[in-house]
């Protein structure tokens, strides 16, 4: 379900159908209005599709392709080179944490998702507008 304000347009890439999901649903509650992409070939279709994307979070470990890789083709794209990108892994080492960091993304969560932690992340990005008051 969707609020009738929509903040930003979130991509999100993952290979778990559930987590999609459960994040966009979540973020779609919230105001923000979620693409979903299964594979990092999908994510780059709808970006592709979807200029107004103003944040990626992808799921660190796919089977055909990782985050990592996504992450890379974005810096390497000049229009999509400063996208921000969130990472969420169950899985991830010292290495990946270091490609990450090099990778400049945004922020880094372990899975499960700690949702108000990801919460806050988003609206430090992407603060709501002050509604003003009506006078009467």
């Amino acid at each position: 379900m969707q609020n009738s304000f929509s903040r930003q347009q979130i991509l999100l890439v993952d290979d778990e159908e559930e987590h999609l999901q459960e994040l966009a649903e979540l973020l779609e509650n919230e105001g923000y209005c979620c693409l979903a992409a299964g594979s990092v070939k999908t994510a780059m279709q709808l970006l592709t599709l979807n200029p107004d994307v103003a944040l990626v979070i992808t799921d660190l470990r796919m089977p055909e392709e990782s985050g990592i890789g996504l992450i890379k083709r974005l810096r390497d794209h000049c229009e999509r080179q400063h996208l921000p990108v969130i990472v969420m892994s169950g899985h991830a080492g010292a290495d990946d944490v270091s490609d990450l960091l090099r990778l400049q993304v945004l922020d880094f969560f372990r899975k499960p998702i700690y949702y108000a932690r990801l919460l806050e992340t988003l609206d430090n990005l992407f603060p709501q507008p002050l509604l003003q008051a009506v006078k009467y």
